[in-house]
């Protein structure tokens, strides 16, 4: 029943969310397979605190995030030394990977780019 729940409140927020301006998310499975299997534009950034190259993407990915370009795409941060489950599902093997989706399937990926544009690009192919 509390799953059930869950569910359901994930979808009316994330149904809520569709109205905002793109943000950050910390990572939630409930969440994220639903805006995933709803079609919606989603990304998951795989972020460890002690990486060097994840600390350097983080405010990129904020800045780009609120750009009105990508108003419509969900941007999941997952914590890379605890998803363990994620990162298995995604094949994901290193921090600093950004993984996009469009329609519910993988469409790009990327490891370790913290180029402004090269990243607004990446993110950019789930919203056009």
């Amino acid at each position: 029943m509390k799953s059930l729940i869950a569910v359901v409140f994930a979808v009316v927020l994330s149904s809520f969310a569709s109205f905002a301006v793109s943000a950050e998310l910390p990572f939630n499975q409930v969440q994220f397979d639903a805006t995933r299997s709803s079609g919606r534009p989603v990304a998951v950034v795989f972020h460890a605190d002690w990486c060097p190259t994840c600390r350097a993407q983080a405010p990129v990915l904020k800045e780009l995030a609120g750009t009105s370009a990508l108003k419509s795409l969900t941007l999941y941060v997952a914590n890379f030394d605890t998803e363990k489950a994620l990162k298995r599902s995604l094949g994901v093997t290193q921090q600093s990977t950004i993984v996009v989706f469009k329609g519910g399937k993988e469409i790009a990926r990327s490891t370790g780019d913290t180029q402004r544009d090269r990243l607004d690009a990446l993110l950019k192919q789930a919203v056009s």
